[in-house]
Order: structure tokens, then sequence, then C-alpha cells
């Protein structure tokens, strides 16, 4: 196709051919838009010259299309229709939207929150489906890639091309199984610190806030297992004599299904507060801001 040079072409003289292709009279295509009837006229004039065809000319019942014009006709109805639907503001219907959302979140808060989610897919958007991506690491690589629309966790500092949003604060509370010894008396921080301890290791890296909060007082605990899931983590702790801290939320959530037992903290440690992060490329997406808000909204009735 040969190339063509755009730069002198006023487009917006499309617009004036077809109202005159609807109207057939210069007059009221030029009322159509807003346009006396010389200007009208003017602009037909430049329009011709633009396209090298009359386009139009007086017949019996009006103006009649020759057959370039004709041939146009359809072509720039089609091309005004597409630049309308560029222009205009994005719209999100959730029940006749279709396609995939991805989370990043480990299964932690993938327990917690996108169960409700998922729920609200079913009822409001049943043609969106829900991906919870494998996780890698805190997951901000994901998002940073575009191979997860959002991430959940808790995140330290972040590029500055992502978006933060906190969800909730929770408190942490101690697992033991079921007639643990400990789960009858309470338990002190001398045996806190006594018991051996499973922990979950997401990333790897940094101290954990329980071991923070025991290093404040010149304390540590004895780990004797580390795992990468909350929820394997609170079966071997169901089956033995070992102990776990987690988030209450979570906790609570697992004692329902689990022979296991809830008992406070015997130290201050920082609330969990988990954040879902999203990249700047989506965010003015109404896709993208719909699920973000109902993920706020689920949080919101926690209690």
């Amino acid at each position: 196709m040969r190339q063509v040079d755009l730069t002198g072409a006023d487009l917006n003289l499309l617009k004036l051919f077809e109202a005159l292709v609807r109207e057939r009279s210069v007059t009221r295509a030029g009322l159509r838009l807003g346009l006396s009837q010389p200007a009208a006229s003017r602009a037909l004039g430049r329009l011709r010259t633009m396209l090298g065809d009359r386009l139009v000319v007086r017949g019996a019942s009006g103006l009649e299309l020759t057959p370039r014009g004709e041939a146009l006709a359809g072509r720039v109805t089609r091309l005004l229709d597409d630049a309308r639907g560029i222009v205009a503001p994005a719209v999100f219907d959730p029940a006749a939207a279709t396609g995939r959302i991805t989370i990043a979140a480990h299964d932690h808060l993938s327990l917690v929150v996108l169960g409700e989610l998922i729920a609200r897919f079913e009822r409001q958007a049943p043609g969106l489906s829900l991906h919870i991506a494998q996780p890698a690491g805190d997951n901000v690589r994901l998002v940073e890639q575009g191979m997860a629309d959002l991430a959940l966790g808790t995140f330290e500092s972040l590029p500055g091309s992502l978006y933060r949003r906190g969800l909730y604060t929770d408190r942490f509370v101690c697992v033991v199984r079921s007639g643990h010894p400990g789960a009858a008396r309470g338990l002190g921080l001398e045996q806190y610190v006594a018991l051996r301890h499973v922990t979950v290791t997401i990333s790897g890296l940094g101290e954990s806030a329980v071991d923070a909060a025991l290093s404040a007082l010149g304390l540590t605990r004895r780990v004797a297992l580390r795992v990468p899931h909350f929820i394997a983590a609170a079966l071997l702790v169901a089956d033995s004599d070992m102990i776990l801290t987690l988030p209450g939320r979570l906790a609570r959530r697992l004692a329902d299904k689990l022979p296991i037992a809830l008992l406070d903290v015997p130290l201050e440690v920082a609330p969990f507060s988990p954040a879902m992060i999203w990249h700047e490329r989506c965010h003015g997406d109404p896709a993208h801001v719909w699920v973000r808000q109902q993920l706020a909204d689920i949080v919101a009735a926690f209690v």
C-alpha cells in the first residue's frame, strides 16, 4: 500500500462527509455540526480537495453521492465510530466482563480474603475468572513484570511504579495442638521461648516480627522447622508439640478446621498489616479499579 502523509490532512472534515451522507444537504449537514451554511460550503470545498473528488453532486431530490463518495461512505462511518470508541470514557460492566484477573498471594491471604472475592465474581462478574499466581518471594517482581495484576502481602520499600493500599491490621496469636500441655494453663514468656517453634518463611529475607520482639528483650527462640506455607505449618503443629505464631484472623479460620488451640502471645509483637500493590499501568483501568474496590469492601467488614 502506498504510504500517505497525513500531516496536511484535516480529518475533522470526515465528520462533514458523514453528515452529508446522512442529510443529503449542505445546510442540514452544517447544522448537525454547528456550522453556518457558508462555513459548511467552504468545508465541503476543502473536503473535495483533500479527497480529490466532488463526493456529492446536486440531484433531483437533494445531494447524491458520486461513485467515490458511495465507496467511501461506509468506510468513513466505521472509521469515525472507531474513533468515538477510542476517545469515549472507558467503562466496566461486571456482568458482561470476560477475561482473567491474576493475583499473587501466599496461602495465608488466599484463605482469608480470596474466598469472598471469588464469591463476588460469581455473583457480579460470572465471566471473569480468578487466577492465583505461583508465589515469587514477596511477589513485587510479578507485578512489575505484568505477570500479576495485583499482589497481596506485606511489603517493605516498593519501586516508584507501584501503588500500595493497606488492607487491615491483625494481631498475632500462638497455635498449638488441642491437648497441648500449654493449652490449659496458658503460656509464659519463658515457656514460649523454650518450646520448639515452626516458622513460615516467605522471602527468606529480614527478621520476623516475632524474632524482632524477642530480640528487643535479649531473647531468641528455638526454631525447629521452617516451611514456606502457612497451612502446612498449621497441619504440622496439629500433629506435634511444636508451636506456631500466626496472624489471628488466619489462626481462627484454621481453628475451625483443625484440632488446634489458640493462645495469647506472651510478649508485644508488632501487628500484621497486609496491603495490596499494583502497577501504575493498571491504575486507571476500570476492571482493575473494580477488583481493587471489591477487595477494599471485603476487608472493610473485618473487625
